[in-house]
């Protein structure tokens, strides 16, 4: 299982997790009591409940680089293009835009 925090403008917005059956992602409960949270797309919008998926949510997966870009992605960190989840984590940390995306601590 691996475990990604997503900000939004630099504050916890919620979580994604991908195990053996897919993808899930859930709004932090401090992040939708704030004053004014907003979703981190018109896709997903906010909810106290799970969006769950056998594959990548799109939003998510359009994070991703493409082109010759995603091809130095998967050279630099040993990646392949199957390995969404991967590659989200090596290379969203900093993206154009109010969304990024952290490895969650495996210390949990």
């Amino acid at each position: 299982m691996r475990k990604a925090i997503v900000m939004m403008h630099n504050q916890i917005a919620g979580h994604l997790v991908e195990n053996e059956e897919g993808y899930t992602f859930s709004y932090a409960p401090e992040y939708l009591q704030t004053e004014k949270p907003e979703p981190v797309s018109v896709t997903l919008p906010l909810t106290d409940k799970a969006y769950t998926s056998k594959v990548m949510l799109p939003f998510f997966d359009g994070l991703i680089p493409e082109g010759w870009l995603l091809e130095i992605a998967e050279k630099n960190w040993k990646l392949k293009e199957r390995d969404r989840m991967g590659l989200l984590l090596a290379c969203c940390h900093d993206c154009i835009g109010a969304v990024s995306i952290r490895v969650e601590n495996k210390s949990e």
